[in-house]
């Protein structure tokens, strides 16, 4: 058996004989990792697949000098099974707005105000930077607290929150400005958003 430094020496050069002793020396690491982090076996041996190609694609990217194998292969499998979080998330996402989209229920409370609100709003949020569209949608269409925002995004919860409040003064302001451009118009009883 090498000793690590051997493995990531022959690994970096490319010999297909290390890159078997490397999934037979770490494979099971990489594997509790994904399960770990997924719930689901099926899905861990995909991640664990795809993060070893990913390193062997990429084996000119490992540095042993700045940490172990074992140590680059997890981060690598942390990142793939994130990366299949996001996407379960983002299917769920997409099933569940063309389940709300299929068949609205009839609303007898719908008026042409309240049309040309929805079309005005949706104009506005379409105006706004990509994240923090994104983050408002996700609190106010999708019912997500900040917390789950900011799992569901990747991105800090500090930035999450910032996104929102920014999000909503922007579309105040704008609203603000439509509403006074065109008559009186509000967002609800209380006349904010």
């Amino acid at each position: 058996m090498d000793s690590e430094d051997e493995l990531a020496g022959r690994w970096r050069d490319g010999d297909e004989k290390a890159l078997r002793a490397a999934y037979e020396r770490h494979g099971g690491a990489v594997l509790y990792l994904a399960q770990r982090m997924l719930g689901n076996r099926t899905d861990a041996e995909d991640v664990t697949q795809l993060t070893f190609v990913a390193a062997w694609t990429g084996r000119d990217t490992f540095d042993p000098e700045r940490g172990t194998m074992l140590g680059w292969l997890l981060g690598i499998a942390r990142r793939k099974a994130v990366d299949r979080l996001r996407s379960a998330a983002r299917d769920v996402r997409v099933t569940e707005t063309v389940r709300s989209q299929a068949a609205p229920p009839p609303d007898a409370r719908e008026t042409p105000d309240r049309v040309v609100d929805r079309l005005v709003v949706a104009d506005e949020l379409g105006r706004l930077p990509r994240e923090q569209r994104r983050t408002l949608e996700l609190a106010f269409f999708e019912d997500l607290t900040h917390p789950q925002i900011a799992e569901v995004t990747g991105l800090p919860l500090g930035t999450v929150k910032s996104h929102i409040r920014r999000g909503m003064a922007n579309l105040r302001r704008r609203w603000e400005v439509d509403g006074a451009a065109s008559g009186s118009r509000s967002a609800g009883p209380s006349g904010a958003l």
